[in-house]
């Protein structure tokens, strides 16, 4: 099984949206509660459009598998070399690539932008095992913990930081980063 990744469009968006809602509501890789409707989750993705940021998507034999995409990290000008990044899989396809090919995925598109960080905050450390290990195994590093943050499921959850840096010699950026008044500057 090998998946195929291309960049989402539009028409994507029943699929992306029906696969986020059932993790909101019976999953805790998100903390949202109540699942958004598709005039939502299409204002989200104009918006990471809006920022030349990419949105993919994997197919395992012509049928959606999940969807990755990158976001700015946080609103304020200093931020502006950082994206978080936040993949979503299928039940049926996790634990087949589909996930590790999203990941790289976003890793070479976010250097080719010329950003320098990505970073993943993983909810529910106790159940993301194969996910903290997926990031560690394309080079993130730990970055910290925020422990019992989110109360979910009857619970409360931490949020595993993890971090990877594109220039570890902290060199000055090769790009002006993202514009976060709407577009890549």
């Amino acid at each position: 099984m090998s998946a195929v990744l291309r960049h989402a469009d539009e028409s994507d968006l029943p699929a992306i949206t029906a696969l986020y809602s059932t993790e909101v509501v019976g999953g805790t890789a998100t903390f949202e509660t109540t699942p958004p409707g598709l005039d939502e989750m299409m204002q989200r993705f104009i918006a990471v459009q809006r920022h030349g940021l990419p949105w993919l998507v994997a197919e395992v034999d012509g049928l959606f598998a999940g969807y990755a995409y990158a976001s700015p990290f946080r609103p304020r000008p200093a931020y502006r070399y950082g994206v978080e990044v936040s993949i979503y899989v299928e039940a049926d396809a996790r634990r087949r690539g589909v996930g590790r090919a999203l990941l790289e995925a976003l890793i070479v598109r976010t250097r080719d932008r010329g950003l320098r960080h990505l970073i993943g905050a993983i909810s529910d450390s106790d159940t993301s095992e194969a996910s903290i290990a997926l990031h560690r195994a394309l080079g993130f590093s730990d970055a910290g913990v925020y422990r019992q943050v989110g109360w979910k499921s009857g619970r409360w959850l931490d949020v595993t930081l993890m971090q990877l840096d594109l220039d570890p010699d902290g060199a000055p950026p090769a790009s002006p980063g993202l514009d976060l008044t709407g577009g890549l500057a």
